[in-house]
């Protein structure tokens, strides 16, 4: 099914995206690197509009969110499209080619969430912004209804697109992948500009948690490491910072990440930032504790949550704020 994409313009025979930052020149009948925008006969076509891949109920802490109604769940969905090319891509069968999809309107999802008392939606997977049409009618409906909408994006973005939707998104987290822009180009197929920009407009109009996927020897030199901290730090030292362990998947075949290097990680970022957690690793960095008592406000193990010390987001003992909105 072929819907109108929006952000797009004539240049001569040809049609310039303008979604994201590639800017794609698509010839007709032909398609942009997301693989979901097309040119036909000088129009720009969407083909994955109500087209998911998954539809699961998952912990709102497995997006992952720690700051945004902890042990609450998620109706998580997904597009068959991403505007990156990531060697390492942990969901690559579903990003990087065609699969099996079925199909669910705006109405339909937001039917499905009232029958089952489902109060968060998530855009995730993939890429959410390649599937902006879609999400765009589908978000509008469901704050109608009073149902959070979170995207989970690696945040390659132009300003206006991103500026029309962040209204009315509740909750984002951004994959910031390094502070090289080298390895954006070389390893994932972008640019990291973008990426920066994504975050700096956006952390101060939704709630907004960050996740570094650790890979070592690529993204995990000390002086990168100080750059990407304290870039998040100086937008706000209470932004959420999710340092993930890498596991050799699709084209990239780099050694698992060890723990050592992702407490020297953790260890640095401490140095900017007041949450910062360790992903796929089981340990006390899981946990939320309270940056001015320490008191332990949130115990965490694998995808059990268990709230200790808040009273309405705040610490139960010295009132610092831990949960969204700071």
């Amino acid at each position: 099914m072929l819907k109108k994409a929006l952000y797009w313009e004539k240049t001569g025979e040809n049609i310039r995206c303008l979604l994201c930052p590639h800017f794609c020149i698509i010839l007709d009948n032909e398609q942009g690197k997301c693989r979901k925008r097309i040119n036909n006969k000088g129009v720009l076509y969407t083909n994955n509009y109500s087209f998911t891949t998954s539809l699961n109920l998952d912990p709102l802490e497995k997006k992952p969110l720690y700051h945004f109604f902890p042990t609450e769940e998620v109706l998580s969905l997904g597009s068959n499209s991403c505007n990156l090319s990531c060697k390492f891509c942990q969901n690559y069968t579903i990003s990087q080619f065609d699969c099996p999809v079925i199909q669910l309107s705006p109405d339909d999802l937001v039917k499905l969430c009232l029958e089952k008392s489902i109060k968060h939606v998530a855009f995730t997977y993939t890429e959410p912004f390649t599937w902006f049409e879609y999400i765009l009618d589908a978000i509008k409906v469901l704050r109608y209804n009073n149902i959070s909408t979170i995207l989970v994006t690696n945040g390659y973005v132009n300003q206006e697109p991103l500026i029309e939707i962040i209204s009315y998104i509740s909750a984002m987290n951004i994959d910031l992948k390094a502070y090289s822009n080298s390895f954006y180009q070389d390893i994932c197929g972008g640019n990291l500009q973008p990426v920066l920009n994504t975050i700096e407009y956006s952390y101060n109009k939704t709630h907004v948690e960050i996740t570094l996927l650790l890979i070592e020897n690529l993204n995990d030199n000390p002086d990168e490491l100080n750059k990407l901290f304290k870039f998040i730090g100086n937008l706000n030292k209470n932004i959420p910072l999710h340092i993930s362990k890498y596991f050799p998947r699709y084209l990239l075949k780099s050694k698992e990440t060890s723990e050592n290097a992702l407490l020297k990680a953790v260890k640095i970022a401490k140095n900017y930032l007041n949450f910062v957690y360790v992903g796929n690793l089981r340990s006390d960095y899981s946990n939320t504790y309270c940056p001015q008592c320490q008191d332990l406000l949130i115990k965490r193990q694998d995808y059990n949550t268990k709230i200790l010390g808040l009273n309405k987001g705040i610490c139960s003992k010295c009132q610092f704020p831990i949960i969204a909105p700071f």
